[in-house]
């Protein structure tokens, strides 16, 4: 193996539960990155509205709280049902296995020749597996799961809550601490910033080009402050007139 061939090999997530890891990170800076967008667009289109300190404070922790419960409820159903999904299905296979292990043997070897074993090595890899465990060997090559390794729901919506309670303090804390006369400025500059960090890292973890993520990253969160900046300076003046 050449060394430049060692070093690509050595930095690949072959293993699962590297894998598993670098998901959820890249999980965690997405929902950090859901808490800059939505809060800083409520905090800066209420600044649009009014100068209130105390009502742009209120916003602001409004929608931290309603987007880190709606993120952590989201993200616990969603787990929840595909956990549903998976335990019927090893449920499943787990009859399978008992009532025509011969039959599931004979599906195995298929699913191995598939992936361009010949019929004997194929036979050869199946009987060897099985006779560790059948079960997972046929959860895995069947439907890339481990039994051992299914994802709680609790973990997933705590995760969520929490990389997003992250992100949202931002916004939140720049609009409230900064002068009155720049708050807006000093809380887009801020939110640009982090949205140009989240957007690459997350290019980095998914291993894509890093200056389209954070250009697109970075325009969408502009795009979604001035928006709602316009509405509520026109909400304001409406209500003001």
């Amino acid at each position: 193996m050449s060394d430049a061939t060692a070093a690509v090999t050595s930095t690949e997530p072959h293993d699962g539960s590297l894998a598993r890891r670098l998901n959820w990170l890249r999980a965690g800076v997405l929902g950090a990155n859901d808490g800059i967008v939505s809060t800083a667009g409520v905090v800066v289109g209420v600044a649009g509205a009014t100068s209130d300190h105390g009502a742009i404070l209120v916003a602001g922790v409004a929608a931290l709280a309603a987007g880190a419960m709606s993120m952590a409820a989201g993200e616990y159903v969603s787990v929840s049902t595909q956990r549903d999904s998976e335990k019927a299905l090893i449920a499943l296979e787990r009859r399978e296995l008992a009532e025509d292990p011969e039959g599931e043997l004979a599906e195995l070897t298929e699913l191995y020749e598939a992936k361009g074993l010949t019929p004997e090595t194929a036979r050869r890899v199946a009987e060897e597996l099985t006779a560790v465990d059948p079960l997972a060997a046929h959860l895995d090559a069947e439907l890339g799961l481990d039994e051992d390794a299914l994802t709680s729901p609790w973990q997933a919506a705590g995760a969520s809550m929490l990389a997003f309670t992250v992100g949202a303090l931002l916004p939140l804390l720049t609009i409230g601490l900064a002068p009155e006369s720049v708050r807006t400025v000093v809380t887009v500059v801020a939110v640009t910033i982090a949205l140009a960090l989240t957007g690459w890292v997350s290019a980095r973890l998914g291993r894509s080009p890093v200056v389209p993520a954070a250009v697109r990253n970075v325009a969408g969160g502009l795009l979604a402050m001035g928006v709602t900046y316009a509405v509520g300076a026109l909400v304001g003046t409406s209500i003001g007139g």
